[in-house]
């Protein structure tokens, strides 16, 4: 069996972001500019390149693949994709992350193809705000989509909800009301200074310690140490056992020290920190040499004595990371 993935500081690489496309039918005013120009198709990876990066990965010991986008249920024949992937030996999970709105669809086939488990985007209950923050979505569409997703069969359903003040940090508890009702987990994701989206975000920063509170003000929390695999940290409702509420920090609370992700863009970019431009282009070799995976695989394993001990993201509103999150991987 060939050795875990282990970066320069020792951590155990074992879950990868694997960005099936940059497009999307949202325009998120966190994720990326109104007017977005994306990827011309030849420079995308194949669905026979993406499965073999997912299955070169997965030898090596990686334990969870997490596809992502832009919006991953656009891309076509996905479901087909998420079948081999599911089936790899030595894979403990696949999972996803979606905006929602191809879930009345696309729920059950993609349980069905053997996707254990559904984050999907939810940064608002009001269908204005929600048309703002999304630039182009509809609510009830994306709501339909998640009880589509609770009668599917999934394991788990998160909801993530990226908190910005001034556009929705006074829903925070009604969105925990919505999870609560509904027994799903929720996680509240402080916004990322990535790409240039044509606003301010330092006056939006809500930080995780300040929606914790407003949540302690209506809910008894009790921390935890559950893990999903992610960067989330866990507190649990007594009175409702069912949902737990995740927080991921990368201002307020970094959680680089136990980070064991990667980040492989469509366009075959291994990004071996989000906070940071380094990366190792895996098209190039995956093109270079069709049938050999020993070229990728030492390359990788040279690139991830690189990966930095950690982000250097600040809250100060500043673009520190040029690409757009949806080029990113989700």
């Amino acid at each position: 069996m060939a050795s875990a993935l282990q970066d320069g500081f020792g951590r155990t690489i074992d879950y990868l972001r694997l960005s099936v496309t940059d497009r999307c039918d949202f325009r998120c005013v966190y994720c990326m500019a109104e007017d977005m120009r994306f990827l011309p198709r030849r420079q995308i990876l194949g669905l026979e390149e993406l499965y073999r990066l997912a299955r070169l990965f997965v030898g090596r010991g990686v334990k969870k693949i997490r596809l992502t986008g832009g919006e991953p249920l656009v891309r076509r024949d996905i479901l087909g994709l998420c079948e081999r992937i599911a089936a790899l030996p030595g894979l403990r999970e696949l999972v996803m992350t979606t905006n929602g709105s191809q879930l009345v669809r696309l729920a059950r086939p993609l349980a069905e193809a053997g996707v254990k488990r559904l984050n999907i985007s939810l940064d608002s209950l009001d269908p204005a705000r929600f048309r703002a923050i999304t630039r182009s979505g509809e609510l009830a569409r994306v709501l339909d989509g998640i009880e589509a997703a609770r009668g599917a069969g999934f394991e788990r359903i998160k909801l993530n909800t990226v908190v910005m003040q001034g556009r929705n940090a006074d829903e925070v508890l009604d969105l925990v009301d919505y999870a609560v009702a509904r027994g799903l987990d929720i996680s509240f994701i402080e916004e990322m200074p990535l790409g240039e989206v044509g606003r301010s975000r330092g006056e939006a920063f809500c930080s995780s310690d300040e929606v914790r509170a407003r949540i302690a003000s209506r809910y008894a929390l009790l921390d935890c140490v559950e893990q999903s695999g992610g960067p989330a940290r866990y507190v649990r409702l007594p009175a409702h056992p069912a949902s737990r509420i995740g927080f991921i920090s990368p201002h307020s609370h970094n959680f680089c020290a136990s980070c064991n992700r990667l980040r492989l863009t469509v366009e075959g970019r291994l990004l071996l920190c989000l906070g940071h431009e380094q990366s190792l282009d895996l098209r190039a070799l995956l093109r270079r040499h069709p049938t050999d995976d020993r070229p990728l695989v030492d390359a990788i394993d040279r690139a991830l004595l690189h990966k930095p001990q950690q982000h250097d993201f600040s809250a100060g509103g500043e673009v520190q990371v040029l690409r757009f999150m949806n080029a990113s991987g989700g």
